[in-house]
């Protein structure tokens, strides 16, 4: 959250179990700052390739074909700059018939475009490209020209997506969606480049998240996934390593929902942060770490069941830890 907002966006917010977890925990500065890096780094995935990952999840195998994430997206003019929009209502048909639009368009080039998922699409390429593409969930919201792709073939790519933008403009889907003022699929976004890792393994016996991102690692590596909520949390056994991923937080930011954002905090007190911390002090849980992403700034904290008593580690408001 920027530094300006973050005092006012906490004010009044009183989060007494989280609020201890962290006062008694270290600290420590984190080095992966988005949920993409820091679950590629914790399953062993080289090279961020997460499209090989969810496109298993998305029910196909990847081959031993490169693959990029492909995800359609709406390019909003704000000015002199253009405002990338995801998340869109895209229907099977719709995916489907600007997915062949661009096949045809882009026949004999070693592109191939696929939408198992509506709003995750695919390009299959014979070959990797040499460059470096910024991942879609820290470019929501923003202005596409400062995260566009980099490296020896960011050109050719760029040129790729002018064509792609223009073939997409005036296409009869998009005429028919602005016709019902919903938001036009103008533009992909291309990310998550790499090959199949093969067998993916995890070190934990359970996942519990809020993402598909967290679920299509959990599923490749065959670990029981879950939504999270009270029960599942109730439900950790003794000794049990398990992985819990919110995201819901991030995702309001972008959009600057605040009262959303301040409303996920409430419930992530109520139904994460209370019963880990329950779970603690009757000593069903050992140790909990807790990493928190942020571009520039992402921090982990590790609190041990014997750190609870330290009662000189007097809790403080979040805003004291944005602010750091």
């Amino acid at each position: 959250m920027p530094q300006d907002l973050a005092g006012e966006a906490y004010a009044g917010l009183r989060l007494p179990a989280l609020e201890k977890l962290l006062a008694r925990a270290r600290s420590e500065a984190l080095a992966a700052d988005t949920i993409e890096d820091w679950l590629c780094a914790d399953f062993g995935i080289r090279d961020r390739a997460i499209a090989p990952i969810t496109l298993r999840a998305d029910g196909a195998e990847p081959g031993a074909h490169f693959w990029m994430r492909a995800d359609p997206v709406s390019l909003l003019l704000q000015r002199d700059q253009l405002i990338l929009q995801s998340g869109l209502d895209i229907g099977r048909d719709e995916a489907g018939q600007l997915c062949a639009s661009l096949n045809a368009h882009f026949d004999g080039s070693g592109m191939r475009f696929f939408a198992p998922h509506p709003q995750r699409w695919y390009l299959q390429l014979e070959s990797a490209p040499d460059m470096h593409a910024c991942a879609l969930s820290g470019v929501i919201g923003r202005n596409v020209h400062q995260h566009l792709p980099e490296g020896k073939d960011a050109l050719h790519w760029h040129g790729v997506l002018n064509e792609v933008q223009m073939l997409l403009y005036e296409h009869p889907v998009n005429q028919a969606r602005e016709a019902t003022a919903k938001s036009p699929v103008n533009s992909i976004w291309l990310w998550g480049g790499g090959r199949s890792a093969g067998q993916v393994t995890g070190r934990y016996r359970r996942i519990i998240g809020d993402n598909d991102l967290t679920a299509a690692f959990a599923g490749v590596a065959d670990i029981v996934f879950q939504s999270p909520d009270l029960f599942a949390l109730q439900k950790i056994d003794a000794g049990e390593q398990v992985l819990i991923t919110i995201e819901g937080l991030h995702r309001r930011i972008q959009n600057a929902d605040f009262q959303g954002w301040r409303d996920s905090l409430l419930e992530l007190e109520q139904s994460i942060a209370t019963p880990l911390l329950q779970a603690m002090q009757t000593g069903k849980v050992a140790s909990v770490t807790l990493d928190i992403l942020q571009a520039g700034a992402a921090r982990r904290f590790v609190v041990k069941r014997s750190d609870l008593w330290k009662v000189w580690c007097r809790p403080a408001s979040l805003a004291r830890y944005a602010l750091v």
